[in-house]
């Protein structure tokens, strides 16, 4: 397929996979196919998100992120790597950097309710006694954008010539994670590192995330011609974008694009910015060993064979959350 360079992140309707009429799906799969192979990024309206759960979502996220910093700093558990709780402001940064990003964010992990014996490579959950509803509303958040990504890779399996169910028991009670971020104002811009912003380039570790919030100035993506685009999202879309485990499998056949959030004007830097993505990870055990299908002569093998577990352990390392 030639090169397609997008001007603005492609928009698909997710109802047209679900519906059952197949040249409704077909096209879903076409479209999705084009974005992933090209830019990487969609834009998906019928995520299952209703107005209510968002708006609730957004209340409790901004609510925990108004509490002061010793009271939120009760739920940061530096042993569990960032994998649970509270992560403060600045303690990640992109690979290959070592200026902390301008943010701090909260991770809600899988909750396992069937006896699967994956619960005991999972920490519990932490949540804030001070904000009444934050478990519910990210919970109810999780489980939503978890069954919508689930659509979106039955897509993906397709259009790779899978069944359509091989990614099902690879995802169920997989490793994602909710991060309501938090951008927080910068009173004084000239107290922060001249090189600081929101979120350095970086291409994302998991299969694929679903951002909500990316309609917010600041995300641009990398085009392939070496061009940074914004993204634009209508506010009932969710933004969803290859991961590098999913690039891995597909020997870059699918494209994990990277993406970065800028800092707004200076006038603008004592503003705050929210955005919470779903980071949809598989079980640990996922082998993302290329498939046979995406290496020929003129794709050779890009990737040494890794699980998951094993190269999300290398990741977080390089992000500067788990110590080698």
């Amino acid at each position: 397929m030639s090169e397609i360079l997008f001007d603005e992140v492609p928009s698909l309707d997710l109802a047209d996979f679900t519906s059952g009429d197949a040249a409704r799906r077909a096209d879903f799969v076409k479209q999705l196919s084009n974005a992933y192979e090209n830019i990487g990024f969609i834009a998906l309206r019928n995520h299952g998100l209703s107005d209510e759960l968002t708006k609730k979502l957004y209340a409790a996220t901004k609510a925990f992120f108004a509490l002061p910093d010793e009271v939120k700093q009760r739920y940061e558990v530096p042993e569990l790597a960032g994998q649970r709780g509270y992560v403060g402001k600045g303690k990640e940064h992109a690979k290959g950097r070592n200026t902390g990003d301008l943010k701090e964010f909260y991770h809600v992990g899988q909750e396992v309710t069937d006896n699967d014996p994956i619960k005991e490579e999972y920490p519990d959950n932490i949540f804030p006694q001070e904000v009444a509803d934050f478990r519910e509303v990210t919970l109810e958040a999780y489980r939503k954008l978890e069954a919508a990504g689930k659509q979106v890779l039955k897509a993906i399996a397709i259009n790779l010539g899978l069944d359509e169910n091989y990614f099902d028991d690879k995802v169920h009670n997989g490793n994602s994670i909710l991060r309501p971020i938090h951008y927080f104002p910068i009173e004084d811009p000239d107290s922060v590192p001249a090189d600081a912003v929101r979120a350095a380039e970086h291409g994302d570790i998991n299969l694929i995330t679903l951002l909500m919030g990316a309609s917010a100035d600041g995300l641009q993506v990398l085009r392939r011609d070496g061009k940074w685009i914004p993204i634009t999202a209508l506010p009932e879309q969710v933004v969803v974008n290859v991961g590098d485990m999913l690039a891995r499998l597909t020997n870059n056949k699918l494209k994990s694009t990277i993406h970065r959030v800028v800092n707004p004007p200076r006038e603008l830097m004592n503003t705050s910015r929210f955005s919470i993505p779903f980071f949809m990870h598989p079980r640990s055990s996922m082998d993302l060993t290329c498939l046979e299908s995406c290496i020929d002569a003129q794709h050779p093998k890009a990737y040494p064979d890794a699980t998951a577990g094993e190269y999300l352990n290398e990741r977080l390392v390089e992000l500067g959350l788990k110590k080698a």
